[in-house]
Parts: structure tokens; C-alpha cells; sequence
């Protein structure tokens, strides 16, 4: 979008009014009910979309625009939302119950848990599969709310480090020819983060604790109901989801033939399994798992308007991305986190991934081949990588999974963080443990 450039202040506008409909309308009693109701989102998300395809379309011409429309729907929105919808749907037939212990060794193992299991179910599934059982364990306290932030945190975004299916920027990373078990090698940052965020969550809920009410205390002391686990003919469609992302690479052969996989292909098999999640899964186990489609339903109309509205200042970045003077791995960190915090981190990834591919090479440093013999520098690529993952935690909308758990938290009466509230916790919290990777591991 060569001509966009000069005029993208205005062509950012939609982006800018989107974010501030998401930041503003929930925090005044005037606008926070309406503002509530999915059809409205779809009104304001839509709305801003629009103009933003209209900018383009007078900038450069319907053709570019319809371009622009096809491009981001296809190519990027879709497949995003299907990752995100089937792991959605499948991991919410699955009911992992219990009235445990609310005690802060109790949250802090259920963390540790969905820390672990990101990486392998997805950022997605993994907090479906645990946020309803951290909230039936915590349903006779008072003090909530960080408790879901730090479930954010650690199993909305940073869990989901170590594998593709974790984190869709990852799973983009992947899609552009990086090796599957690549991201393995982020091990010691992830360990590193998510340790030092669960010593942080263990102290400030042991504080909290110290005061809730006698009352609450003894409510939450015992175990009423132990761990259970019903739907579980849903981890086989969950394994297929995975399977499906490492086998059916559109456009490439299937493993052992010479059948070229055709497009959409993986996320027609994606949508299988979540049909067959299902057709397979009775109601009453959903109704048991307080199953609801707004979450996602809320999930999807926010982002179609922000993955249309932030075309224009991707194509900025994207062109002019070499003229910033970003070439060290502490630099990239910390530029595509502060973007992933605001722009969404799958497509942020894709934008540093191609300036970082135009840098020259250098001979002493390790490098990793994608797709089209293009190679990009190892240290800058795991320093995209963490800073896109790992800063995606830093607001409501730096990650698809973000508002489905704040959704669902507010869904079962938790009073969650406003958007700069919660935005509070990430720069009193996050940013700190940020500087120390930094210092750690940034080559």
C-alpha cells in the first residue's frame, strides 16, 4: 500500500477509535451495558473495519481494497479463528470440576498446570479446559480478580511458548517454514517466567487470604468435591487438531505421498473435530461446563475489526520497518512486544519476522531457513518470538484468549479489570520480569 503511507494518520483512525470503544465504553454506566451486548460489538468492530477499507479503497482503488478485504479475511482472519474456535469448542467439552481448596498453594499448582498444558493444547484450550475449575475453586472468595489476571498471564499467553499449536504467532512462525520442535529451544525463558510469575501470584494471594473474611476462610479451607474429569473422548479430537496442524501444510505434499494438501484443508479438519466434539459430547456435559458461544462469539468480532483496522499501520511498519534501526535481539524484543500488546500479536510476529529476514546476514550467527530459501538471525527470531508471546499478556486484546477468559470470569460474577486496570497489573508485574529476561537472555 505504497500510496497509503503519506496519509496513514488518517488511515489509522479506525484502529485508534477501536481500541478506545474497547478501553472506554466498559468503564462508564452509561455505555457499559450497551456496550455488553455482542451485537453492538459487532456494530462498533464493523463500523471500524468499514472505514477502514473505504480509506484504502479512496487511497488506491476498489481493486486494492477488495485485495486488502480478500487477504485478511482469508489469509489470516480465518485461519485464526478456527485455531481459536475449534480448540474453543473441543477443550469445552471437556469438564475438569472440583471445589477444592482455595488456598494459594491450590491456585498456584492450577496455574503451574495450565502452564504446562498451553504449550500442547494451545493457549486457547488450555484455559478452557482450566478456568472454569480455578473459578468453581475460588467461588466463595471475595478477592478474585488477580487470581484471573495471573491465569492470563501465564496460561492465556507465556505457557504457550514452547510448541506451534501454543500461540497463533508461533503457529504463523511455523506456517512460514520454521521447524516444528524449533521453539523447544525457548525453554530456559519460559521456565524462567513462568517460575518467578507463580513466586509473584503465590505472595500476593497469600496476602489477599490474610484478608477474606473468617467466613470465607473456613468455606474455602476443605475440599468439597474432588477432581473429576467427564468428556474425555474430547483429548482424541484435541490430537487431531494437532495433528492437523503439522500434517496438512496447504500446498505442500502429504507426509509419504506425492498428494499435494489443498488449501484450507487443515482448517476444514479442524472444524471436523470440533463438530465432532460436538456430536460427541452430551449437552449435559456442556451445560455442566457452563458452555456459552458468546466468549467466543465475542472473541471473533473484535478481532475481525481489528484485524481489518490494523492493516494500514502494518503496511506502514511493514515498509518502513527497516528505517526504525531495529537490528539487536533486545530491540526486536521489546518493539514487537510493545506492538503485540496493542496490534495483536499474530500479525505483529509476521511484520518483524520479514524486517528481521531483509537485515544482512551475519556470518557468526546461527541462522534459521524458512520457506523460499529465506533465512532469518536464531537470536532475533527468539527474540520475536518471546517478545510477541510473552507480551501478548500485556492487554485484553494482545491475545485472542485474553477476552474469551475475562469473558468468562465476568460470565460467572467475577469483577474483572477495566482495560487499563488490567493493563496496571502488566506494567506493575510483567514489565519488571520483562527487564529481567531481557538482561537473561537477549544475545
Amino acid at each position: 500500500m505504497e500510496q497509503v503511507q503519506p496519509f496513514w494518520p488518517l488511515g489509522a483512525l479506525p484502529f485508534v477509535a477501536l481500541l478506545l470503544a474497547i478501553a472506554v465504553l466498559p468503564l462508564f454506566s452509561a455505555t457499559k451495558h450497551w456496550w455488553h451486548a455482542n451485537p453492538n460489538k459487532a456494530l462498533v468492530a464493523g463500523g471500524c473495519g468499514l472505514l477502514t477499507l473505504l480509506f484504502v479503497w479512496q487511497t488506491e482503488g476498489a481493486t486494492q481494497g477488495a485485495q486488502l478485504f480478500h487477504h485478511t479475511l482469508l489469509s489470516e482472519y480465518i485461519p485464526f479463528m478456527v485455531l481459536l474456535g475449534s480448540l474453543y469448542v473441543v477443550a469445552g467439552g471437556i469438564v475438569l470440576r472440583g471445589d477444592l481448596a482455595a488456598t494459594p498453594r491450590t491456585n498456584t499448582i492450577i496455574l503451574a498446570s495450565g502452564a504446562l498444558l498451553a504449550s500442547v493444547l494451545g493457549t486457547t484450550g488450555a484455559s478452557m479446559l482450566l478456568i472454569r475449575l480455578l473459578l468453581d475453586t475460588n467461588r466463595h472468595r471475595t478477592r478474585v480478580s488477580h487470581t484471573v489476571v495471573f491465569f492470563i498471564f501465564l496460561v492465556a499467553n507465556i505457557g504457550g511458548t514452547l510448541l506451534p499449536i501454543g500461540d497463533p504467532p508461533l503457529f504463523l512462525g511455523y506456517l512460514r517454514g520454521i521447524p516444528f520442535f524449533w521453539t523447544l529451544q525457548l525453554w530456559q525463558p519460559w521456565l524462567f517466567t513462568v517460575g518467578v510469575l507463580l513466586a509473584i501470584y503465590f505472595m500476593i494471594d497469600t496476602w489477599m487470604v490474610r484478608h477474606e473474611s473468617a467466613r470465607v476462610i473456613r468455606l474455602e479451607s476443605v475440599v468439597r468435591h474432588p477432581l473429576h474429569i467427564g468428556g474425555r473422548v474430547n483429548f482424541v479430537w484435541l490430537a487431531g487438531i494437532l495433528a492437523a496442524v503439522i500434517l496438512l501444510l496447504p500446498g505442500q505434499p502429504l507426509i509419504g505421498t506425492t498428494f499435494v494438501i489443498p488449501e484450507f484443508s487443515r482448517e476444514g479438519a479442524m472444524i471436523l473435530f470440533a463438530v465432532l466434539s460436538l456430536w460427541t459430547t452430551s449437552g449435559a456435559l456442556r451445560k455442566l461446563n457452563s458452555f456459552s458461544w458468546s466468549p467466543i462469539v465475542e472473541v471473533a468480532l473484535l478481532f475481525m475489526g481489528i484485524f481489518l483496522t490494523m492493516q494500514v499501520p502494518l503496511a506502514v511498519l511493514a515498509h518502513r520497518g527497516s528505517d526504525l534501526g531495529i537490528t539487536t535481539p533486545t530491540q526486536f524484543f521489546w518493539m514487537t512486544g510493545i506492538l503485540s500488546s496493542l496490534l495483536d500479536n499474530a500479525p505483529t510476529y509476521l511484520v518483524f519476522l520479514t524486517t528481521a529476514t531483509a537485515l544482512p546476514v551475519d556470518p557468526a550467527v546461527a541462522m534459521v531457513a524458512l520457506t523460499g530459501g529465506i533465512t532469518v538471525s536464531g537470536p532475533l527470531l527468539v527474540a520475536i518470538s518471546l517478545g510477541t508471546v510473552f507480551m501478548g499478556a500485556n492487554t485484553y486484546i494482545g491475545n485472542g484468549p485474553n477476552f474469551m477468559v475475562k469473558a468468562i470470569a465476568e460470565e460467572s460474577g467475577v469483577k474483572m479489570p477495566s482495560f487499563f486496570g488490567y493493563m496496571g497489573w502488566s506494567l506493575a508485574v510483567l514489565v519488571p520480569v520483562f527487564v529481567l529476561v531481557t538482561l537473561l537472555f537477549m544475545e
